[in-house]
This record gives C-alpha cells, structure tokens and sequence, in this order.
C-alpha cells in the first residue's frame, strides 16, 4: 500500500480488549501499511510462525494529536482473539520518546536499530525481542489485530527488556493519558 490509511472503527466481533481499562481520548493513527477494518497484508503476516508469504515487517506508523503532557509512547500489536485464554502479543515497544510521532516499516526487526534512542522492545508472547507477524491458526476464525500507540505520562516505564507485555499493561495503567488503534481483522490464509 503506498496511500495512508486513517484510524476508523470497525465493527468488532471479539472482546476489545481496552474495554476493560479506564478510557482515555483517542488521537490520528495513521499507516502506509496497514488499514483499520482490513486483514493485515502478508509483509505484517509472520514467517516466523509458518505463514506462507509472511514476513514478520513492523507496520510503517505515524500519529498525532496526542495530549501535550505526553511524555513516552508504548506501541503494540495485540490479537485478543488467539487460542491461549489470554491473547497474544506479538509486538511491543515501551520508552518511545514523546517527540517520536512515527516509526518505519520494520523498525520491530530484531537488531531494533530504527527504534529511536532509549525505546526498546519486549520479548512478547513468542520469546523475540522483535514483531512477530499476525498468525491466525487455520479454522479459528478472524483475528482482529489491535495495532496500537498509547500515549503515557511518564518519560521511562520503569521496566526492562525481560518485563512481559502483560506487566508492562499492568504499569502503564495508571500512567495512560491517550491510545489510538488500528484494528485489523484477518483470518488464517487460505491453504
């Protein structure tokens, strides 16, 4: 895709799992790579796990209009929907500096060397320390892939590389003064 995409919501069909948080106001979330309301291409697709023509790419992704306190970013790629009884998390990235308002494709790569100074990626549900691409097993239906950029008040998590994604929720909480996403349902490709 070479146009940008705008955030938008699309009708959901699983639990959102930001629902469950306090809300906060949304801000612009923009991709050249993925599009709200459409299945993930095969670059954000993961070779990792087998998916024919995946590529494990991080989205290109930029936003703005986020609350002037901001002081870091968290961005994440999450699927709620994975067959584990407690989701999936396939890309996370804490300690973003507030004057950080986009990120290249493949900057979740595993050398992390697009990632600005000081953000650092957490290991995720698959143990990498890099994206790891959506991969919805075949037969379980559409997943829909939270992409999501969350804007804290706070300049350092706290946290380390060895933190999980759930943890690192758990500490941002209280710190979250905005999110936006992008919501990306795909099913398994076809055989």
């Amino acid at each position: 895709m070479t146009s940008s995409h705008t955030a938008h919501a699309p009708a959901q069909s699983g639990p959102n799992p930001y629902a469950y948080l306090p809300a906060v106001p949304s801000f612009q979330l923009t991709s050249t790579s993925v599009s709200s309301g459409q299945p993930l291409p095969f670059e954000q697709m993961s070779k990792m796990f087998g998916v024919p023509g995946g590529q494990d790419i991080s989205p290109q992704l930029t936003w703005s209009g986020f609350p002037a306190e901001t002081e870091s970013f968290v961005v994440s790629m999450y699927d709620p929907q994975a067959p584990t009884g407690s989701g999936f998390w396939h890309w996370v990235v804490a300690d973003i500096p507030a004057d950080t308002t986009s990120l290249p494709a493949d900057a979740g790569a595993p050398d992390a060397t697009q990632l600005p100074t000081g953000a650092f990626q957490l290991a995720g549900d698959a143990g990498a320390q890099q994206y790891v691409g959506g991969a919805p097993p075949a037969g379980s239906g559409v997943h829909e892939y939270y992409v999501t950029v969350t804007a804290l008040s706070a300049a350092k998590t706290g946290l380390g590389q060895n933190a999980s994604a759930a943890y690192l929720g758990f500490t941002i909480a209280g710190q979250t003064l905005a999110r936006a996403t992008l919501i990306c349902p795909t099913a398994a490709p076809a055989a």
